[in-house]
């Protein structure tokens, strides 16, 4: 009788322990701790104005800031974390495939327009013959500048379906070099290249202003929408969704809209 008391008890007690595990307490606010990644500008800036609303709602928000695009996929899917807010869903889909990750969307929350930025031309008219384009390095966001720079007239796709290349260009009459770098690199190399095309979020940690500096552009009408993501079977959990739903509040609307004048659009 004792033992079947003991092994109940252990049993219950384990119990106990795994479900903290899965849902830890802050000691700090007591309450339940959600780990979201983010790169720092404009997604963790956003992230911390929304951090004392999901308090009142019992979530401690705890955000982990990342210079790169790489480890907050890798973090969620290996459980460091529990979603992240960086990326749009091309950028997530192709690392899915390329890493055998399961990430998934829960919901879109705004628009960084990508810009094509220079230190030596204030309109695309002035690209001179032989030009070097530098542009971001991963698949997806090579296709995003290449797809900008067929809508800006300074080259011409076979099409604008699917993933792009440069064997994917078919008129290219200033004959331009395009160079792929790492997206965090390319607002330090402006003075080396002739153009660069440069994410927002890095643009802004650069203090360019895409509005006012960028040469060109793309519209609000991008498909390119950032959103917090997480590892599929996870959507669904309470703290994930109270952070969604704020991320698509009127509150959350005005703050993008007076912060960022237009550099960063919302979504929803």
């Amino acid at each position: 009788m004792k033992k079947g008391l003991l092994l109940g008890l252990s049993l219950l007690f384990a119990f106990v322990l795994s479900a903290c595990g899965n849902n830890d307490i802050s000691k700090e606010t007591g309450s339940q701790v959600l780990k979201v990644g983010a790169t720092q500008v404009p997604h963790a800036e956003i992230l911390n104005y929304v951090k004392p609303l999901l308090l009142k709602q019992g979530v401690d928000l705890q955000v982990q800031v990342f210079q790169d695009y790489v480890l907050p996929n890798r973090s969620v899917e290996e459980g460091q974390i529990d979603a992240n807010f960086f990326q749009h869903i091309p950028w997530m889909e192709t690392t899915n495939k390329e890493n055998g990750f399961h990430l998934v969307k829960v919901t879109g929350v705004h628009i960084e327009p990508m810009g094509a930025y220079s230190q030596k031309i204030k309109d695309k008219s002035q690209i001179k013959n032989g030009a070097t384009v530098a542009v971001p390095n991963a698949t997806s966001e090579i296709t995003r500048s290449l797809l900008l720079l067929d809508a800006n007239g300074v080259i011409k796709l076979d099409n604008r379906e699917g993933e792009k290349t440069a064997k994917n260009i078919v008129s290219n009459p200033k004959k331009i070099e395009i160079k792929p770098l790492e997206a965090a690199m390319l607002p330090r190399v402006l003075d080396q290249v002739d153009l660069a095309i440069i994410n927002t979020n890095y643009a802004l940690q650069a203090k360019l202003n895409p509005t006012k500096d960028a040469v060109f552009i793309e519209d609000s009408k991008s498909p390119y929408v950032n959103v917090l993501a997480t590892k599929k079977g996870k959507e669904k959990d309470e703290r994930v969704q109270k952070l969604a739903k704020v991320l698509n509040s009127p509150d959350v609307k005005k703050f993008i809209q007076d912060k960022y004048k237009g550099s960063v659009v919302p979504a929803f």
